[in-house]
Formats: C-alpha cells, sequence, structure tokens
C-alpha cells in the first residue's frame, strides 16, 4: 500500500544515472505552504558540503520548503568543485518549483571523494513527477540498502510520516543517516527544535551498525502546519514513535546483519549514562561477533559496560538475555544451550540493570558478520 504525505507534502523521484546499478538516485521532497524545521547534522569533522550548507540555513532561522536528495554519490572530500555542485543542485530544485534557493535543502549519499555528477542532477530533476505519496522517494534514497524504511503516526488531525536510508557506516554520534520526517502539525518553531533535538537523542543516536560515523548523515524534520495545532507532549510521543522504529529498521538492515540487537538498560544514575551504556554495548565488535555465532557470552556484555563510562559497580550488575538471567554480581548457572538457541531469532534483546539510580535508556544495533566484511570490502571495486 502507498505511503501518503501529510497534508501539503509532495515527493518524488527519477533515475539521473548516478548509481552504477541503473536505480532511481534523485529525489525531491516538496512542501507547498513554507515548513518550520528542525535539524541534526553528523558530527565528522570531514563533513560534505550538503551538511556545511544545511547548518549555514539553520542558523538563519528561514522556513523551508524542499530537500533534494542524491544517492550514489556523497559528494564530499571533493573540494570547492563540490561545494559549487550542492549549491548547482540545490538550485536547479528551486528553479523546478519555483521558490528561493534558501528555501531548498540538499542531501547526498554515497562514494567519497568521486567529483559529483551534477549535468546529470540539473538534465534529471526536472523530470521529476511529485506525488503526494512517499514511496518513490523512500527507494530512490537507499544505497547498501536491502529494505525501504518508513513509518507513520496520527496525533489528533494532523499526521506524522518518516522515511529514512542507512545500512553501513552508522554509528550514534548524530545522524547516523539520512532521515527526513514530515508533519501537518502547527507548532511553534523553538518547541519544533528543541523537542526534535531530544526525540534524536533518544532515537537516531542509539543506533549502531559498525561504530563509523558518516560524512553526509542529516535528521530533518518539516512541520508546515496545514493540519492545525496539536497538543505538543503527544505530538513529541508519537514523533518518537516514528524515530525509534526508523531507528530499529536502520539497524536491523545494518550491512551483512542477520539480526536486529536490542540493548536495554535500566537503573542508570543519569539517562544520558543509560543511553551511553546501552549503546557501547550495541556497539562492541566482540559482542556483536558473539551475537552472530549465538554465543551467550555475558562476559563481552560486562566488559563493553565497563567501558562505557558509565557509573555502576560490576558486584551490583544483572544481565539477562532473551529473558535468561545470566549474571546477577557475579556468574549465575544457565543452560548454555537453551540460551544459544533463543539468541537464534531475529531479534535478541540484552537487558541490563546497573542499580544506579532510576534512569533507564535503549541502542539498537545488529550482529557483525561475513557479509559485513565482503560488502566492505569490495565497495569501491
Amino acid at each position: 500500500m502507498a505511503l501518503r504525505l501529510p497534508l501539503g507534502f509532495r515527493a518524488g523521484a527519477v533515475r539521473a544515472g548516478i548509481k552504477p546499478s541503473g536505480k532511481p538516485d534523485l529525489a525531491l521532497l516538496a512542501s507547498g505552504l513554507p515548513a518550520l524545521w528542525a535539524l541534526a547534522t553528523t558530527q565528522n569533522r570531514a563533513a560534505a558540503p550538503s551538511v556545511q550548507r544545511g547548518r549555514r540555513l539553520y542558523e538563519g532561522q528561514a522556513p523551508l520548503r524542499a530537500v533534494v536528495v542524491n544517492a550514489g554519490n556523497a559528494n564530499c572530500a571533493t573540494g570547492q568543485r563540490g561545494v559549487l555542485d550542492d549549491e548547482r543542485m540545490a538550485q536547479t530544485a528551486a528553479l523546478r518549483l519555483g521558490v528561493s534557493l534558501e528555501e531548498v535543502l540538499t542531501a547526498s549519499t554515497g562514494v567519497i571523494g568521486v567529483p559529483l555528477p551534477v549535468e546529470k542532477i540539473e538534465a534529471a530533476l526536472p523530470q521529476i513527477e511529485l506525488t503526494p505519496f512517499a514511496d518513490a522517494f523512500a527507494e530512490a534514497i537507499l544505497t547498501t540498502d536491502l529494505a525501504v524504511k518508513t513509518a507513520e503516526a496520527q496525533v489528533g488531525a494532523a499526521r506524522i510520516v518518516g522515511v529514512a536510508k542507512g545500512s553501513g557506516m552508522i554509528h550514534p554520534n548524530m545522524a547516523t543517516m539520512l532521515a527526513f520526517l514530515v508533519t501537518d502539525a502547527a507548532l511553534p518553531q523553538e518547541a519544533l527544535r528543541a523537542g526534535f533535538r531530544r526525540v534524536v537523542d533518544r532515537t537516531f543516536n542509539q543506533v549502531t551498525v559498525d561504530g563509523d560515523t558518516s560524512t553526509n548523515d542529516l535528521a530533518l524534520l518539516m512541520a508546515n502546519g496545514a493540519a492545525g495545532p496539536v497538543e505538543e507532549g503527544a505530538f513529541f510521543e508519537a514523533l518518537e514513535g516514528v524515530a525509534r522504529s526508523l531507528a530499529r529498521q536502520i539497524a536491523r538492515d545494518g550491512e551483512g546483519a542477520t539480526k536486529l540487537m536490542t540493548v536495554r538498560v535500566l537503573g542508570a544514575a543519569t539517562e544520558e549514562e543509560a543511553r551511553q551504556a546501552a549503546r557501547t554495548v550495541a556497539a562492541s565488535p566482540l559482542w556483536k561477533s558473539a551475537l552472530y555465532g549465538n554465543d551467550p557470552n555475558w562476559g563481552r556484555i560486562l566488559a563493553a559496560l565497563g567501558n562505557s563510562r558509565a557509573h555502576f559497580d560490576p558486584l551490583r550488575v544483572r544481565i539477562v538475555l532473551q529473558g535468561i538471567p545470566l549474571y546477577d554480581g557475579g556468574a549465575l548457572p544457565f543452560d548454555r544451550g537453551a540460551a544459544s538457541q533463543a539468541m537464534r531469532a531475529e531479534e535478541v534483546e540484552v537487558l541490563v540493570d546497573l542499580r544506579q539510580g532510576g534512569a533507564q535508556g535503549e541502542a539498537w544495533g545488529c550482529d557483525l558478520t561475513e557479509g559485513y566484511v565482503r560488502i566492505n570490502a569490495l565497495y569501491t571495486t
């Protein structure tokens, strides 16, 4: 079933010839009304021109009308040419929509260090047919992804729709992927930006596939107000649900992954420490490898917790895997064969209680397999 966008939004995509596969690779998402917006970008110091331009626009507080995305080429580490090419892509979209250059955001994803074939973008972008549906856009932004990633929610008369891509080069350092969330709810700009930051910290920043932070990642929220005001608490609860769903889909689609890992940390001194502890476990190559091999090696979980900088006493920590208690201040007797069998599931949950306070947090990751090595060993060859 096609995924309908909120009121006032349209999207579409086209084959521009950027991806060697010939699949759709140029996408456009637009709002008929000026939209307030919130943005989170990668912390990688080698950020691409699209990220740097987005940051400059964000400081201006002006409304947004569209985002244009190309896949198959990151347009990163391409010097001054890359900066100019990114501007040309934005200008082409602005002309297509009849809006100002400053109302168009850009995003790129793909191989680093290769000049962007901007002439192909200029030729193809005017051919994009915009519709009230997100499906074509969601497909065109993919790179090594195996699955399209979408989620939606209803808040009163308003809707929230989210689309994301991400499979590799993913680690919580915001934004860890490309994510585009749109809503027809009306909210104040200050509340929108502050609330989105909290949502990002609890969801997209809690995803890790391989410990690498991309140069191009961003998460964008656009709100055009077409459906009128909504209760802010309900809105951000729904928004977090949409972002959480997208984050889990990204982790499940990790390059070479065979299973989704959810790490829940309870009893932390602060929420930040809970989230940090959960992220560190989800990112541990040793535990991710054990997960792939269905090895209930709780020592790797405990070691990762100790590397997280969260405060805890190892003699009070409790670790539960797939509902099976493995450690409680010391090793517990358990059926290793049964625990291993329980790990042969599409989703594996690690539950940790630090017994330090009342804060909790979650993170999502995946197992580490030979498939990940194969994909990245041959990425540009």
